[in-house]
Order: structure tokens, then sequence, then C-alpha cells
């Protein structure tokens, strides 16, 4: 565990940046030297306070997406099971996506390798992420991510919580200007085409939200899609999505924060709803319904607790630093487009810094999610899009 004298001197860029880092390289098994040797280097290394990490971090970064995107086991694979020919290991169900885990993982673990490769053009590992985005981000195989979405006992898969993954890597690929991204993001359509319509499709016969703090929050879930559709240009997409938060949100006042958090979260149905409204509502509606809805934010003086994970080796339990992460990437864009709430920045800091010696040494329960999380969250705090 990082000393607690070097916390303390280091800046939110510093806790930000190394949490992401020690998260990802996690994903590996913790205790073997190529792991030990460079969380020793993030240990050792000053980072200076900037609006960007640099090349030298951004090569760091990319260590464990590099590494489990193509990494099959150990696999948490949720399917449903019609029949014995359906039995097969996680490459030959999910082409694509089968590493880091489980579906989602991987599909952000793409996500958090485009974004880096988008920022910095001159990775050292550049051609080597390059061959494995490509080598997994096939026509034949996205059309094998396709197929298994076709059985009525798989078309609810990962909704919607991968799915709002998948359309934030589509988002990505979308906003980088590269021609391998438009390789990779032509590859992608047939999946990206058939996950935004299944969100046309679910959200009318959603007649409730669902509020809970894992993965199929209905705000997070509509959040993402909503920025991809945003992008894209996709207005069915986004007109479904501005209807359904309405509905299900606009009359929601005096949200209990103090049931916050469950014991297994990594999103606050709370915040998630804010992180919803701010982008669907206009200025004057939104300012007035989270007045009604989580009113003590105004107050300049309003605290909020971090979640705490007692079981380091509990993949549950670790959830709570994700919620850390969450929490603070929904403060950090309420922020950017609300800066009358800009004193709740520092509990978005704290949210952050808690989690910074939990996650040194994680086990692959944590490592193979918490780094997208972290990154989401610098993202955020950042106002980079």
């Amino acid at each position: 565990m990082m000393p607690t004298s070097k916390i303390k001197h280091m800046n939110l860029y510093q806790i930000l940046l190394s949490i992401a880092l020690l998260a990802i390289l996690a994903c590996e098994s913790p205790n073997t030297p190529e792991v030990n040797s460079v969380v020793k280097a993030v240990k050792e290394t000053t980072i200076k306070p900037a609006h960007t990490l640099s090349l030298a971090q951004a090569n760091r970064l990319s260590a464990l997406p590099l590494e489990c995107l193509q990494t099959e086991f150990p696999n948490k694979l949720g399917q449903v099971v019609a029949e014995t020919s359906e039995l097969k290991n996680p490459k030959e169900l999910h082409p694509a996506f089968y590493g880091c885990f489980d579906w989602h993982s991987a599909v952000h673990g793409h996500w958090s390798l485009v974004y880096l490769l988008k920022k910095y053009p001159n990775l050292k590992e550049r051609e080597s992420i390059i061959k494995k985005l490509k080598e997994n981000l096939t026509a034949e195989n996205i059309e094998k991510e396709v197929v298994y979405f076709a059985p009525k006992h798989n078309s609810s898969y990962e909704r919607t919580y991968g799915w709002a993954w998948l359309l934030k890597l589509a988002a990505e690929l979308h906003t980088w200007d590269d021609p391998i991204a438009k390789e990779l993001e032509n590859n992608l359509a047939p999946l990206t085409e058939l996950i935004a319509q299944k969100y046309i499709d679910f959200l009318p016969k959603l007649v409730y939200p669902i509020r809970v703090g894992e993965h199929s929050n209905t705000a997070f879930g509509l959040s993402f899609a909503y920025d991809y559709a945003e992008i894209v240009g996709d207005s069915n997409l986004k007109t479904s999505i501005i209807k359904r938060a309405k509905d299900y949100y606009t009359n929601d006042q005096g949200c209990p924060l103090n049931w916050e958090p469950s014991g297994y979260d990594f999103l606050s149905p709370c915040f998630e709803e804010i992180d919803l409204m701010r982008r669907v509502l206009p200025s004057a509606e939104f300012k007035t319904w989270l007045a009604d809805f989580l009113p003590q934010l105004m107050d300049t003086d309003f605290t909020l607790k971090e979640g705490k994970v007692s079981d380091r080796e509990d993949g549950k339990l670790v959830h709570l630093d994700g919620l850390n992460f969450s929490r603070a990437w929904v403060i950090y864009g309420l922020v950017n487009q609300y800066p009358e709430y800009k004193h709740l920045t520092k509990i978005a800091d704290k949210h952050v810094a808690h989690s910074l010696p939990n996650l040194v040494g994680d086990s692959y329960e944590g490592g193979h999610w918490l780094g997208s999380f972290a990154i989401y969250a610098l993202q955020q705090q950042l106002n980079e899009k």
C-alpha cells in the first residue's frame, strides 16, 4: 500500500492517474514480476500538475487493456443456455469481446484503448494495440456478436449496462479522426445499430425505471446512449431517451441519498439520475428539477461520505470503489455544466482520493473494470468529451 505521507502530497491529478493505472494493471495476476515492476514505477513516478496525462503515463495506462482484451479466462459468461450446442468457450461465443472477465468489461477495455490511442497517437505500444483491436473488431467477429443476440433468450443480454458501454465505444471511434477508427467503426456498425435499435424497442416497454446501484440502472444506461445519439446524430434514439427520461424522472423529489450506498453499489441511483437529467433538460428546467430532487446540493457545507470496501478479495464488495469513481464523474460533469455547484468538487476529489490506497495491489475482481471507471472520472474532471 502506498504510504500515507505520499498520498497527502499527491495532487488530484496524481491520485486520478495512479488509480487508473494501478487498477488497470491489476487485471493481470497481481504478483507477476511485470505488474510488480510497473506498480513500483508508479509509486516512484512524480506526475506534474497538468490537465492531461503525460505520454509516459499514457503508455503505462494502456498496459492492462492491452493484456486482458485477449485473456479468455477467468470469465463470467452470464448466458442462458437453451441447448448443449450453446455450451462453448467465451472466445467462440464472443469473438470480439471475450477478454477482461466479462462481456461489458471487454467492451469498455476496448473503449479505454481507443480513448488512449485517440488522445496519444504516439503511444509506445500503438502498433500492438492497433493489432489487437483489429484482430478483435473484425467484421466477421462483430457479425458473430450480432448473431448471439438473435435467440429470444439472449435478446436482452447485457441490457442496458453493456449496451451503454458498446455505444460509448462506438462514439469514441466516431470522434477519432484516424483511418483506423473509420475501419473499426464500420466493422462495429452492425452491432452498434442493433444496440441502438434495442434501446428504441425496449424503452417503451419499460414502464418503471430501474433504480439500483448496479448494472441494470436505467439512468446510467441512458446517459451514455444519449451521448452516442447526440454525437452521431441519431435523432430517433435521442428522442426516445429524452421522452423516457422525462417520463421516468421529471416528478422525482427528495431523492433518499441517505439510503445510499447499498452493499454492492458501483453506481449511485440518485447521482446517476442527475447525470441523465442534466443532459436532457433545458437549463432552467434542470435547475428547478434539481432543487426539488436534491436541494441539499446547493449547501456549500454539504458533505457525502465515501463508499468503503471491507474486503479487498470480494468482487462484489469492491464495487464500492467504483461507486466513488462514478459519484465523482457525475459531480465533475455537473460542475462543468453548472459552475454554481463548484463547491461539490471537493467531494468528488475526496471520493477519488479515498479509493487510491484500496486499489494498490487489488485483485482481478476489481482490476478488470475499475481502470475504465477511473479514466472516465478523469475525462469528466478535465471536461473532455
